[in-house]
Parts: structure tokens; C-alpha cells; sequence
């Protein structure tokens, strides 16, 4: 990346700028993050909301060290079982996705690379939660919200990442890897590195089919999206394999 790249990528951006254009990266250049950057990343992940401020989330990062390339080369096998099985459960290879122009085989290839390249990553977060009371199913509610935050603290640095959860797959082995007790959930994993591409506005469902007002299904006027906002349909035909 050049230099003038570089500044673009890290310039200034509001936090609202930020929100509408941090993508989901899975092509990552393989420049290291610095410890500063990272120590930005994490501080800042650690500011989101949480329940009672018990601040039970945890974050178990991998780099390069001997433990972190064991545990890379076990995701990346489990990465790439889960896109194979996807792949084939969404239909990746039928339909537009036959024409290599199509938004679906640009996915695929995406994805793709992703899985293929998953040990080369240069930073790999394991998102946790000290559980201090049964499993519910909100409990991500108090992991989410600081990985969200961690997502726009990188793209505010000029890296990217992507939330995922095909560890769970191989979650056994990485407690007995990593030393992480029964009593903490895994609740994603997070690759992270500066983008071999670029952030930018993402397109997502008009704003009218997401809002109601009142009851359900009940559009209200106002929900309105701003001038020039481009669309996308959202995800694989109903009944797929999520």
C-alpha cells in the first residue's frame, strides 16, 4: 500500500460515516498490526455498553507465537469445512452464480480466498464471556456490543474484520489449547488486518422494509433512507442452511 493510500485509509471519519461504511473485510494485506494500534482497538472495544458494568467480555488475541499458529491452522480447517458445506447449502455455484461477474460468484471467490488464507491473517480475536450465571440465549448481548465496537475502532485505524462463528467447530480443542476454562463461551471469532481492499458504504435492505411503528408490518412514513443510499437483498433463499 502506498503512502497515499495509507492516509486516505486512516484519515479522520465521524462516527456516523464510520456505521455506514464498515464492511464485513476478508482480504487482508499481510502487514502485522503494532501493539499500540491493537492496545487502541481493544481499549476501545472495552468502552461498549455493559449490563450492570460487570465487563465480563474477554478477548484472547493470536498472532504469530508458537500457541496462536496452532490454533490459526485448527480454525483455518474448520473455516474451510464451514464454507465448504455453505457453499454448497446456499447454492453458491447455481444460478447468477455461474456468471463470474455476478455479485454471488464475487462472494464465493471472497469467501473463497477467505478460507484458503485464514493462517496468514494477522490478527485473530477470540471474543469470550465469563459467564456469571446459566447460558440464555441473550447472553451475546453483553459480547456483541464490544465487538461491534472493536470493528469500528479498526476501521477508524485503517484495518478490517468480519464477525464469524465456524470455531465452534473445533471449540473443544481450542479450550485445551488456549487454557479457556469451561465456565467462558466463545461467542465469536474476529480476523482482523489492514483491508488488501477498501471499506466503503455498504448496501443493506431499504429502510422501509426493516422499521415498523405501532404493530408489526406497519411501515411508518418517516422511515426514509437518505438520498443516494444504494440496496442489496439480504442473504440466501429462505430455508437455506444459515
Amino acid at each position: 500500500m502506498s503512502e497515499a493510500e495509507f492516509e486516505t485509509e486512516t484519515e479522520s471519519i465521524g462516527l456516523l460515516e464510520g456505521l455506514a461504511t464498515t464492511r464485513a473485510i476478508r482480504r487482508y494485506l499481510p502487514d502485522p498490526i503494532p501493539d499500540e494500534d491493537l492496545a487502541t482497538i481493544l481499549w476501545h472495544a472495552g468502552r461498549a455498553p455493559s449490563g450492570s458494568n460487570r465487563q465480563m467480555f474477554r478477548f484472547v488475541v493470536l498472532r504469530d507465537g508458537p500457541t496462536a499458529q496452532r490454533a490459526k491452522a485448527l480454525l483455518g480447517e474448520c473455516f474451510r469445512n464451514g464454507w465448504n458445506s455453505k457453499r454448497s447449502g446456499d447454492g453458491y455455484t447455481q444460478g447468477s452464480g455461474a456468471d463470474d461477474d455476478s455479485p454471488k460468484a464475487r462472494m464465493a471467490r471472497t469467501m473463497q480466498h477467505f478460507v484458503d488464507h485464514f493462517e496468514e491473517t494477522p490478527v485473530v480475536i477470540l471474543a469470550c464471556l465469563v459467564r456469571y450465571r446459566r447460558p440464555t440465549p441473550t447472553e451475546g448481548g453483553s459480547v456483541y456490543p464490544a465487538v461491534q465496537n472493536l470493528l469500528l475502532a479498526a476501521r477508524a485505524l485503517g484495518y478490517g474484520g468480519v464477525i464469524t462463528g465456524w470455531h465452534r467447530e473445533v471449540e473443544d480443542e481450542l479450550r485445551t489449547l488456549l487454557g479457556i476454562p469451561d465456565g467462558v463461551a466463545i461467542h465469536a471469532t474476529i480476523p482482523l488486518g489492514r483491508p488488501a481492499g477498501r471499506h466503503g458504504p455498504v448496501r443493506r435492505r431499504p429502510l422501509n422494509e426493516v422499521v415498523y411503528e405501532d404493530r408489526w408490518e406497519q411501515v411508518p412514513p418517516w422511515a426514509v433512507d437518505p438520498p443516494g443510499t444504494r440496496f442489496a437483498s439480504a442473504g440466501p433463499p429462505p430455508g437455506s442452511p444459515t
